[in-house]
């Protein structure tokens, strides 16, 4: 069973750069995706990035894009999400998820269960 696991948290100055990064003990392409969730207090979690691991797409949320890059290392089954010109708006608690199925991989379609990971917090200041 595939057990995404997180590091790379931090706090991170307005318009910086950070990357997270998951590792997953293998990539699977069925189901077929891989994905980055973010979360903030008293909201529901989010998609922010998908990618299928089958067909390498890569998907995001309109908020994100041209900002944030999803993208694995094979070699080292592990998920990357580089995020640049970060925002306060960005600031929230980040997963990785993997095995599921859902357009775009930025919907967990029902009935499937992601594997999530433990989730790092990103905080962005001014």
């Amino acid at each position: 069973q595939a057990q995404p696991a997180e590091s790379g948290g931090v706090s991170v100055q307005n318009g910086g750069s950070l990357t997270l990064s998951c590792a997953v003990s293998e990539f699977r392409n069925s189901p077929q995706c891989l994905g980055w969730f973010r979360q903030t207090s008293g909201k529901e979690r989010e998609a922010v990035a998908g990618l299928d691991a089958e067909s390498e797409i890569t998907n995001y949320i309109d908020s994100v894009k041209g900002r944030f890059t999803i993208s694995r290392d094979n070699a080292k089954n592990t998920l990357f999400l580089q995020m640049n010109n970060l925002q306060a708006d960005d600031t929230a608690m980040y997963y990785c998820a993997a095995e599921y199925t859902g357009p775009r991989c930025l919907v967990v379609s029902p009935g499937w269960r992601p594997w999530w990971g433990q989730g790092t917090q990103v905080t962005v200041y001014s």
